[in-house]
């Protein structure tokens, strides 16, 4: 993937993982970490599922990557499980605490919401160690392909919404 997209799946877990330590969350950090690193990497042509929406295209990558770890049925499961759901308008912490903090980290650095929650120190030390290198543009591109060629996915209900100008008013772009 791109250095953008790397960098923005980098900083999905540091927000994940500072809001959810913050406010005393317990998850697993292993499982919120490599589900933050595949998420979204469905979107990248070597990875495109044709026909599935990519976070379901990315819940199978982590299920083959799961697999390759060694991990158990179950684990494989949970990742593919928390990618998924990271598209959903909101997760339950209670029963996923790990898809709860990926939905809101994901929604901070790409649209821009909640990132009051996000400590001014922590926010500054992450955007210097892992830039946005446009990745504004780089996503409304992604989620517009999505959208034209899988009419029916969350991405395309997204694109219609007016989720671009949300994108692209993100105050961590400033």
């Amino acid at each position: 993937c791109s250095p953008a997209l790397l960098n923005h799946s980098v900083r999905a877990y540091l927000w994940a993982a500072g809001y959810g330590l913050e406010r005393g969350i317990a998850f697993d950090a292993e499982l919120l970490y490599v589900s933050a690193m595949l998420h979204d990497l469905a979107l990248v042509k070597e990875f495109d599922n044709h026909t599935l929406p990519f976070e379901e295209a990315g819940g199978h990558v982590a299920w083959v990557f799961g697999a390759a770890a060694g991990w158990p049925v179950e684990r494989r499961r949970r990742a593919a499980e928390v990618i998924v759901r990271h598209m959903w308008d909101e997760v339950d912490v209670a029963s996923d605490p790990e898809g709860h903090l990926l939905e809101l980290s994901t929604g901070m650095d790409i649209s821009g919401r909640r990132t009051e929650d996000i400590p001014p120190d922590f926010r500054d030390d992450v955007l210097a160690r892992y830039p946005r290198l446009g990745l504004a543009e780089e996503f409304i591109g992604y989620f517009e392909d999505q959208a034209k060629r899988k009419p029916l996915c969350r991405a395309a209900k997204f694109v219609c919404g007016g989720w671009a100008a949300r994108v692209a008013a993100n105050p961590l772009e400033r």
